[in-house]
């Protein structure tokens, strides 16, 4: 039975949220378990099931901070959905490996996003405005 967009909002809203309070564990809670996590860009390509997620979080919590999504839009179809959102913060550490310097960042993300019959993420795919980010974070 395919999920309502009612089902897919709350669930996205919930995984936004654990990942707006640094929270590992709960964006974990949020995966299926035979989950597809890919980064698109990210040096170690798609990553499988909750733990091979781990990392990426753990990470980009330490090297963002005050961090605030906006959505911009949604799309939806049968057991997906597409949101396009403005991510603003700080950046405190290495950001997608750029030094941050604790500076103010603010870049586009697009989120192709699968859910399992259980409302659980199956596959989350993830673009960054990776050219906004190198204009607030120049490297020299």
């Amino acid at each position: 039975m395919a999920l309502t967009r009612q089902e897919m909002d709350r669930k996205i809203d919930e995984h936004f949220a654990f990942e707006a309070a640094d929270d590992v564990e709960g964006v974990l809670s949020t995966l299926a378990p035979d989950v597809e996590h890919d980064i698109v860009g990210s040096p170690t390509g798609p990553t499988h099931g909750p733990e091979g997620a781990r990392p990426f979080y753990e990470g980009l919590f330490g090297d963002l901070a005050d961090g605030q999504v906006k959505v911009l839009k949604r799309l939806y179809g049968e057991d997906f959905l597409v949101d396009e959102s403005l991510w603003s913060g700080r950046a405190v550490g290495r950001p997608f490996g750029l030094e941050g310097r604790g500076r103010p960042l603010a870049f586009r993300l697009l989120h192709v996003i699968e859910f399992a019959g259980s409302g659980d993420i199956k596959r989350e795919n993830v673009w960054l405005d990776m050219g906004a980010i190198l204009q607030q974070l120049p490297q020299g």
